[in-house]
C-alpha cells in the first residue's frame, strides 16, 4: 500500500490476477439527455436561484479526495480532504488541505491541518507516514478532525496504520494533534502485515455516547465506543460490515434509523473506475445494518442499497462521501470522483486525479440516492439553498424478445448464431448450459479463457440470463465466475459476473480497456448474488455521440431487479454479447437461458 493511493484501499473487487489478499484488493462515458441512466430525469438547471456545475473544488484544487465538511460557527463551510498535491505539477503532497466556501459550491484553499513540522509526533516520518481520509466535527464547542496515519511509531514494523485525532479552536485551525493514536495498529498474520484501520467517521447516540467507524477491505469495517475526551476507543468493537467488500464508512441519523453510508469497489483504477456509494440501516448504532431488501451489510453475500455509481457521463469512481444540509433543509452529497478523460494528476498510472463534487441527496422511501437515481451531475444543476423537487428515476424495461438471437439451451446443441473465442467449453444438458469455470483468465495480459458469443442487433437491446453457480459462501475461491459479457475484444469489454471474491460473493460489473499502452482494469458491485442469479446487460446508443452503454442489472429472484452502474465503450466498437465462466477450476455454471430483448 503506497501514498499514490492517497487513503483508499485501492480495491478492484474481482481481480484474477492477484496472488495475495493485497494484490486483491488492489487487483465511462459521456452523458446522455437523460442523464446517463436509462429513464433519468432531465438535469434541472437554476431559475432565479442560482447554478453550479461539478467539479466544484476546480477553483483551487485538481484534486480533493475523501471530502468532509462542517459548517463553521463563523458561517463559512470548511472542507477537509486526504493529503495529496492539489495541482497538476505540484508534486507535494498538502497534508490534509482545508478549504472554505460561503454556498458549498465555490472553494478556496485556506492551508492545510498540518505542516512536514507539525504532523503528529508518533507519524513515522522516516517510513514516508501519510494522513488519509479526515473526518471533521464539533463536540462541546471544539472541532475534533480524525484521520488515517499510515505509518506509525507505535511498533517498529511497516505498514502499521492507526486512527489520529486532533483538536482545533476554529475549523481552520491551528490543529493539535492528541499525542496518540485513537484506534491503534491492528495486526494481522504477521510481520510487516496490520489490517487496514482507515477510513474513521464519528458519531454521538442519542443517548449521548460517542462512537468511531473504521476500518476497510482488509479488515471489514467496525465501530468502537469512544471515551469522554473522544480520543480513545473503549471496549470492544463491533464489525457492521464486512472485510473484501466495504470501506469509508460514515454515520447518519434520520427518521429513528441509523445509516451507514459505505463504498465499495476500486477506488483508484483511473479511466476503469467503479466505485460508488451504498447504504444499510439499523435501529440500533451498532448494527446490524440491512439495505432496502432486508440484505446484512455483514454477510458474505452482503447486500447494500446503492446510493450513487457511474451513470455514463464524465464522472466514474464516484465515492467516499460526508453529507451536508442545507439551510433550506436540503441534503448533499459531498465525494469524489474521476473524470474519465483526465483520470491522473500526472503520469499515467501514478496519482488518480479525485476532485470533489456536490450533488442533491434525495430520500425516496426512506433510502438515500443521488439527484433521485440519475447520480453524478455534469449538466449545471439548482445551486444548495435554492429550494428543488426530484422526479425518481426509471428503471428501464426490456422491450419484446428476439427468438432469433435467444437460446432455452434446451435442444442437443446451441442455436445457430453462437461462435467461440478460442476452444468451445461446457455441454448442453437439463435445460441448461453446463460450464465448468475454466483454469484461465481474460484479465489484462492473460487472455487465455474461451468466450460464447453472438450478434446484437442495431440500437438498444438488454441481454439476460439465468445463473446457477456453486461458489458456496464464506470460503476462500478466487476468482471463480461466471455471467454475461459485452464483448469488442479481449481488451475491451463489460463483463457482470457472480463472482468468488476471498470470503465474499459479489455481483461484479468490470471493465477492460486500452489505456495509454497499457490495459486498464476495474469494477463496480450491484446487487448481492444468490444460489440462482438473474443477470442483465442494458444496452443504449447514446445519440449524441454514438457511445455504447451498458448499464448492469441483477435480482434474486427473476423478479425485483437492482440496477447499477454503466460502463461505455466507443462508438466504433464492434460488439458481441454472450457468457463465460472462468477464474479458475472447481465450479460449475448452468445456464438456464439466454434471452434477448429488443428495447
Amino acid at each position: 500500500m503506497t501514498a499514490l493511493c492517497a487513503g483508499l484501499a485501492c480495491l478492484i473487487a474481482a481481480a484474477p490476477a492477484a496472488s495475495s489478499p493485497r494484490e486483491a484488493a488492489s487487483a465511462a462515458l459521456r452523458q446522455s439527455a437523460s442523464g446517463g441512466v436509462p429513464g433519468a430525469a432531465p438535469a434541472e438547471r437554476g431559475s432565479g436561484g442560482g447554478t453550479y456545475t461539478n467539479q466544484v473544488s476546480g477553483g483551487f484544487a485538481d484534486t480533493f479526495a475523501d471530502p468532509a465538511i462542517i459548517r463553521g460557527e463563523d458561517g463559512w463551510w470548511y472542507a477537509f480532504g486526504t493529503s495529496d498535491p492539489l495541482r497538476e505539477g505540484e508534486r507535494s503532497a498538502h497534508h490534509l488541505p482545508i478549504s472554505r466556501s460561503r454556498d458549498l459550491v465555490s472553494w478556496s484553499h485556506v492551508g492545510d491541518a498540518f505542516t512536514a513540522r507539525t504532523l503528529p509526533t508518533w507519524a513515522d516520518t522516516a517510513a514516508g507516514a501519510s494522513l488519509w481520509a479526515p473526518d471533521i466535527r464539533r463536540v462541546n464547542g471544539r472541532y475534533r478532525l480524525y484521520y488515517v496515519v499510515t505509518q506509525t511509531t507505535v511498533t517498529p514494523e511497516r505498514n502499521d496504520n492507526a486512527i489520529g485525532m486532533a483538536t482545533a479552536p476554529t475549523p481552520a485551525g491551528p490543529w493539535t494533534d492528541s499525542g496518540a493514536p485513537v484506534v491503534g495498529p491492528r495486526r494481522g498474520g504477521g510481520p510487516d502485515d496490520f489490517k487496514w484501520t482507515f477510513d474513521p467517521s464519528h458519531a454521538v447516540d442519542t443517548d449521548g455516547t460517542e462512537y468511531l467507524v473504521y476500518g476497510s477491505y482488509y479488515g471489514g469495517i467496525h465501530i468502537t465506543r469512544l471515551d469522554a475526551t473522544g480520543g480513545r476507543a473503549v471496549g470492544d468493537p463491533t464489525m457492521i460490515a464486512i472485510d473484501n467488500r466495504f470501506e469509508g464508512g460514515y454515520l447518519l441519523r434520520r427518521g429513528g434509523y441509523w445509516y451507514l453510508f459505505a463504498s465499495s469497489a476500486d477506488c483508484c483504477a483511473g479511466p476503469t473506475t467503479g466505485y460508488s456509494v451504498y447504504a444499510g440501516r439499523s435501529r440500533a448504532i451498532t448494527g446490524p445494518y440491512l439495505d432496502r431488501e432486508g440484505m446484512p451489510l455483514n454477510t458474505s453475500r452482503a447486500g447494500g442499497t446503492i446510493v450513487i455509481a457511474p451513470n455514463g457521463n464524465r464522472w466514474v469512481g464516484t465515492g467516499h462521501n460526508a453529507v451536508v444540509t442545507d439551510p433550506t433543509g436540503q441534503d448533499w452529497l459531498a465525494y469524489h470522483a474521476i473524470d474519465r478523460d483526465d483520470p491522473y494528476l500526472d503520469e499515467p498510472f501514478g496519482i488518480n486525479e479525485r476532485p470533489m463534487l456536490i450533488d442533491r441527496l434525495d430520500w425516496i422511501g426512506g433510502w438515500p440516492t443521488v439527484r433521485g437515481g440519475a447520480w453524478a451531475s455534469e449538466e449545471p444543476q439548482r445551486a444548495p439553498g435554492v429550494a428543488t423537487r426530484h422526479r425518481p428515476v426509471r428503471d428501464p424495461r426490456p422491450g419484446p424478445l428476439d427468438r432469433a438471437r435467444s437460446d432455452e439451451f434446451d435442444g442437443g446443441d446451441l442455436r445457430q448464431g453462437w461462435t467461440w473465442v478460442r476452444a468451445p467449453q461446457g455441454r448442453l444438458g437439463g435445460g441448461a448450459l453446463r460450464w465448468p469455470t475454466q483454469a484461465a483468465e481474460l484479465n489484462r495480459e492473460d487472455n487465455s479463457a474461451s468466450v460464447l458469443l453472438r450478434e446484437v442487433p442495431e440500437g438498444n437491446w438488454t441481454a439476460e440470463t439465468k445463473l446457477r453457480i456453486d461458489l458456496g459462501t464464506d470460503t476462500v475461491r478466487n476468482y471463480q465466475q461466471a455471467g454475461l459479457i459485452a464483448y469488442g475484444g479481449d481488451d475491451l469489454y463489460a463483463k457482470l459476473v457472480h463472482a468468488a471474491i476471498w470470503n465474499t460473493r459479489q455481483t461484479e460489473f468490470g471493465k477492460e480497456m486500452p489505456y495509454a499502452g497499457r490495459i486498464a482494469y476495474g469494477g463496480t458491485i450491484v446487487g448481492p448474488p444468490a444460489d440462482t442469479t438473474w443477470l442483465r446487460l442494458v444496452h443504449r446508443v447514446d445519440p449524441r455521440n454514438g457511445e455504447h452503454e451498458l448499464r448492469a442489472a441483477t435480482s434474486r429472484d427473476g423478479k425485483s431487479w437492482i440496477f447499477g452502474g454503466v460502463w461505455t465503450m466507443p462508438a466504433e466498437t464492434d460488439l458481441r454479447v454472450g457468457l463465460i465462466s472462468l477464474g479458475g477450476a472447481g465450479a460449475t455454471a448452468e445456464f438456464d437461458y439466454f434471452r434477448l430483448y429488443r428495447r
